[in-house]
């Protein structure tokens, strides 16, 4: 599995950020990111788990790393777009 360019967590609630590079319909190759969303836990064997299902109290968590992922791949794009970067 490819390594994430970047990783937001709070708690058990992480966002990470991969880059893809996919081919439009008329042949071009462009690159694109995207955010994937987990709350990580251990089961009663001990072993990690992942799920998208939160508690109350997870909520707030889920906020933050999902605005601190939506500020980095906005403010990356705005970059990428004025050739800053």
């Amino acid at each position: 599995m490819a390594q994430p360019e970047k990783r937001f967590k709070c708690g058990a609630c992480e966002v990470s950020i991969f880059e893809n590079t996919i081919t439009t319909k008329d042949g071009k190759k462009m690159r694109t990111k995207k955010a994937s969303f987990q709350k990580r836990y251990k089961n009663a064997d001990g072993e990690w788990k992942s799920t998208n299902s939160l508690d109350v109290n997870d909520i707030p968590k889920a906020k933050l790393v999902l605005s601190e992922a939506y500020k980095y791949l906005a403010l990356s794009k705005d970059i990428e777009e004025n050739g800053d970067n």
